[in-house]
């Protein structure tokens, strides 16, 4: 795994403050999702990301921190869609840590945790299409994009697929 950050997987209610914290910060939330979450939204979407933690040792969703100060900078996930041989990734982070190299050390971290998966032949990243440090991060780690397509809200998204 990449230096710098580590990640801890969400497990309790306890870490519901680092969730909000990010979910509730406009500026992240409008660049990943147009929007901010509101609270009951935000703890619906916890919940959620319980349920599925329980169920896997290895995948899921996780807190990460930076390891010299020990301060959370974000969220990253890595899950298994319909799939048996595909895993998505991704990943968001408070502002004030965007431009500082955390967004590569976490896309590379998730990465190996893809490969240490012996049945996965490719990991895909989903973004916003006018996300354009995003998708730069993506092309660098040999992401290429698959398609663009219309979400639920009406919005766009963009699909990026890696083989491995």
């Amino acid at each position: 795994m990449n230096n710098n950050i580590y990640f801890n997987k969400y497990l309790s209610e306890k870490d519901f403050l680092d969730y909000w914290k990010l979910v509730s910060n406009e500026k992240a939330m409008v660049m990943n999702y147009g929007r901010v979450f509101t609270l009951r939204e935000a703890k619906q979407l916890f919940d959620c990301m319980l349920r599925i933690n329980l169920k896997s040792q290895y995948l899921g969703y996780f807190k990460v921190f930076d390891t010299n100060s020990n301060i959370f900078i974000g969220i990253a996930g890595i899950n298994a869609n319909d799939s048996s041989s595909e895993l998505e990734i991704e990943y968001m982070l408070l502002p004030q840590y965007w431009g500082k190299e955390y967004g590569t050390k976490i896309v590379g971290n998730l990465i190996d945790m893809a490969r240490q998966r012996k049945n996965i032949k490719r990991v895909i990243a989903i973004t916003d299409p006018n996300n354009l440090v995003s998708k730069k991060l993506l092309v660098k780690y040999g992401f290429n994009s698959l398609k663009i397509y219309k979400i639920n809200d009406g919005s766009l998204a963009e699909m990026f697929v890696k083989q491995l």
